[in-house]
């Protein structure tokens, strides 16, 4: 594939990714529905927007660890279906990544609270 393809091909092959996350990834879609529940829960607090950025800033970088994720274990997979210690020391890192930012969106989410309450 050309980079010189225009924005709406390249617009498509990211939504086209998108839905493939949703259909094939179950993680995907549980990480969706509890950020965006999450983010429900903010919006109801009435917090300031500061803080409904803060998390929607997140969330997405949650989402997109999670689909970065889901790429390099389908890649994976598919190059080297058999058990392999460095690939699954990479699936194990990849899966560490998410883990981070998803704990970063629980700091978030808990520090926006606290503030509202207080």
């Amino acid at each position: 594939m050309s980079k010189r393809r225009p924005l709406r091909d390249r617009l498509a092959d990211g939504l086209r990714g998108l839905a493939l996350g949703w259909r094939r990834e179950r993680s995907f879609r549980t990480q969706l529905i509890l950020l965006a529940a999450g983010g429900a829960v903010l919006g109801a607090a009435g917090l300031p927007a500061a803080w409904l950025l803060a998390f929607a800033v997140i969330a997405a970088l949650a989402l997109a660890a999670e689909l970065v994720n889901a790429a390099l274990e389908t890649m994976l997979d598919r190059l080297h279906p058999d058990h392999h210690d460095e690939i699954g020391a990479a699936k194990d890192m990849s899966s560490a990544a998410v883990l981070v930012i998803n704990l970063a969106a629980a700091v978030t989410f808990v520090a926006a609270l606290l503030t509202s309450a207080g």
